[in-house]
């Protein structure tokens, strides 16, 4: 699904995102929850107030997880296999609760917003198609 370029464009992209993964993450999910309101549902526990050190902490380990599967993108599965069994036997999200696809439009726009023009239709599409990677593989122990 990712060429040898999309890759390496996603590489290049989180080098410079690596040190302000927790920003961009918090800054992604409080998008999400302003953008759409009907995501606060999945996260009744949360303090939503902007700067909480709820989401400050989810948008880490976020990110962190996508950081994880750029190190990994010849392997997506085994890179996010915990992950997957987490939401998917653990807290036992549905997955037609999974809030991915809105995280990931937000995701993209914060990288739109910090990146500038270093965000080009490019690093855009790359970004598209490792999202929706992402989304495939952690919705994929619900097949």
């Amino acid at each position: 699904m990712l060429t040898a370029d999309d890759k390496k464009l996603i590489q290049q992209v989180w080098e410079k995102v690596f040190s302000h993964q927790e920003e961009l993450g918090a800054e992604a999910l409080e998008r999400m929850f302003i953008t759409y309101p009907q995501t606060k549902t999945y996260f009744p526990h949360f303090d939503l107030h902007h700067g909480s050190d709820q989401i400050r902490s989810h948008g880490k380990k976020v990110a962190s997880a996508l950081g994880s599967a750029v190190k990994s993108l010849d392997n997506l599965s085994q890179a996010l296999s915990e992950l997957s069994n987490l939401h998917a036997y653990n807290l036992r999200v549905d997955p037609t609760h999974f809030a991915l696809q809105l995280l990931s439009q937000c995701f993209q726009v914060v990288l739109a917003v910090h990146l500038g023009n270093d965000y080009t239709p490019e690093v855009h599409a790359a970004f598209d198609k490792f999202l929706s990677a992402v989304a495939a593989v952690l919705a994929e122990k619900y097949r």
